[in-house]
This record gives structure tokens, sequence and C-alpha cells, in this order.
């Protein structure tokens, strides 16, 4: 069957937005697996963080996390950045389970590895290196299986085992290259759940605090309750303090909303504000999608509501073919470059407010 150039560009637009693979489901629908709990002793070799081979994005390594979108306009300057970011990623082992490790990512696996850097890293990543030096550890991150999973304890032993690997990368990174530098932690769907954990291991009530700039924990839900000592960022200047959205369509709520989002907190990427006010399409000042050399302004408005982001539809061309209720593979990339000038802002008064320190 043959396929018109027309029709091969609108088929494109289909997979326009499909460059993060992380999946999370506030949905029953059931996972189907052959392997249960038992299969969690099966793991793959650990990550030995000392071999930069295990960082998928490091200052001083050529990786994906030096790349910027645009045709120049944008530059990245993790070579004189007084801060650091520490960014956990998403879910990306989504397809067949290996029945060497059905549960859990191999850190030695070339195309999967390939995959989180042209994901998640290229898309998600760059929009802290304009202010941070970006540090990415490879893990062994939880198969997306278990987030569907009706086994609870499958679920919880399986990111409590991948959240090991993350602390122990954050422990190498203290230890051998922060110098006491301040701090933003960033993450996105799977890399939040294991953000949370980190942030209370390290941050909250311990003298680490005092260096966190920001975390910018995204996709998945977070509630009030959360944290006793690190409070939401409700000013786009804040410092110190944690935000996060679930992007979604407008009118839409997913099923068990009361159970994920009722006690939810949301952020807008537009105004930087938990209120409900609806921010329109003109504060956008640029998203990404796959041609990673174009910045579109204007791509999506924003509003929180019962504890989700929601949006229109976002414009672009051929945005018509999307039918999308839940927009969580680009919770980062629609609002792409008022997340990096956030970032900016917020550096630059943590910098100020603490130099004579």
């Amino acid at each position: 069957m043959s396929i018109s150039i027309t029709n091969t560009k609108l088929f494109g637009v289909l997979l326009l937005l499909s460059i993060s693979h992380g999946l999370f489901s506030q949905t029953k629908k059931h996972f189907k697996s052959k392997y249960d709990r038992d299969d969690l002793e099966l793991t793959p070799a650990a990550p030995d963080y000392a071999n930069m081979r295990y960082w998928i994005a490091h200052p001083e390594t050529q990786d994906a996390a030096d790349q910027v979108p645009g045709k120049g306009e944008l530059k990245e300057y993790q070579e004189t950045a007084e801060v650091d970011v520490f960014f956990i990623y998403p879910t990306i082992y989504t397809k067949k389970q290996k029945k060497e490790h059905p549960w859990f990512a191999n850190v030695n696996d070339e195309k999967l590895n390939k995959d989180i850097a042209t994901s998640t890293i290229k898309y998600q990543s760059t929009v802290f290196n304009a202010s941070a030096k970006v540090y990415a550890p490879l893990y062994r991150q939880a198969h997306i299986g278990v987030y569907y999973a009706e086994n609870l304890p499958l679920k919880v032993e399986a990111l409590e085992f991948a959240y090991r690997d993350v602390k122990r990368a954050f422990e190498y990174y203290l230890e051998n290259w922060n110098n006491g530098r301040p701090i933003i932690i960033a993450s996105h769907s799977q890399g939040t759940d294991h953000a949370v954990k980190l942030l209370r291991d390290f941050f909250e009530n311990r003298p680490l605090m005092d260096k966190l700039v920001a975390a910018y924990i995204i996709g998945m839900p977070v509630s009030k309750g959360t944290f006793s000592d690190i409070p939401i960022c409700e000013r786009e200047s804040d410092t110190g303090c944690w935000l996060t959205w679930n992007t979604y369509a407008r009118d839409y709520y997913p099923p068990n909303h009361d159970f994920w989002y009722g006690d939810a907190l949301s952020v807008n990427p537009l105004s930087w504000s938990t209120d409900t006010t609806l921010v329109s399409w003109g504060a956008n000042k640029g998203g990404i999608l796959k041609n990673y050399r174009k910045i579109w302004t204007g791509l999506t408005d924003a509003q929180n509501v019962d504890g989700m982001l929601w949006i229109n539809k976002p414009k672009f061309f051929g945005s018509f073919l999307i039918n999308w209720k839940r927009y969580h593979v680009v919770d980062y990339n629609l609002f792409y470059m008022n997340i990096r000038e956030n970032v900016e802002q917020r550096v630059a008064g943590y910098l100020e407010e603490h130099r004579e320190d």
C-alpha cells in the first residue's frame, strides 16, 4: 500500500509528541505478565557509579544533556554553572520483559540506554543546562508493568529496589562532585517516585536542605502532606521548595481521580502559581515537539484544576489529529522555555540570597 506525501506528514504528526516513554496509569487496567513477585530476585548487574559509563548525563562527558533545541538561539552553560541538577529519568523499560531480569532494566543494555539518551535526556534534562551542570545516573528502573500490577508488594518492592540505585548514585555524587554546591532535584514519572524519597532521605530536616535551590518533581501526583519541612513553590522566584504538575486535556477527569488527585497539589508552569487562574497561550514562551530545531511559541495554555493541570489542545500543524486526554509524556515539552527561564530565575535568586554565606 502506498502512502502519499501529505498522508505521510499527517501520519508523522501522530508520533510528533511521542518523545518520552515514561508512562503511568491511574486506571484499573490489568497488566498481564507470566512473572510474579518471586521473579524480583532476577536482577541485572548493579551499576558502579565510579565508572562514568553509568552516568547517562555528566558535565565531564559529551552527552545528550549538552544539546539545546532551536536553531542557535539557546546555549548551554554547564562549564560555568554554579549549581548542579540531579536528574532522575522516567520509565523507559516499557517493552517486552526480559526473562533474565523481567522487572528491572539492565544498565548495560546499549539500545535501552540510547533510548534514554534520545528521549528523556534530550527533551527533558536539557531544560536545566543553561543554569546547572547536569548529572543523571543510569539505574535499574522498574518495568512499566509494576504500575499496572495489582500485586502491591511487587510494586512497592520493585520501586524500592530501583530507588536504591538512585540513592547510591546520589551519595557518590555528593562525595565526589558536589563540593558544597547548590542542588536542583529534577525528575519525571517513575523518576519522581524516587525523587520524593531522595528529598526525604537527604534534604528534609537535614543540613543539605540549605543547598536545595528547588525540586522539579513532575509527572506524578504529589500531595500536600508529602513533606513536613519542604514547602511547595508558590511564586516564580521561591527557592528551597518543590513544584509539580500533571497535564490533562481540559474537562477530563481520569478514573479514580479522587484517589490520585484528591489531595494533590499543582503548580502552573505558565504562572508558577498554585492558584486556579487560567493562563492563556500568550504566556507560553515555547515548547518543543519531535523536531528539536523548532521551538513552538504559544503552544498551549494551562490551568490548575482539582490537583491536575488542564490544557486546551496544543496549537501546531496537524494538531487536529491529536485527541489525547492525558499529556503525561510531554509534561516538560509543552512548557520547555518557561521552565528553562524559571530555572534561571530561581538559580539567580538562590545565589543572590546565599552570596554572603
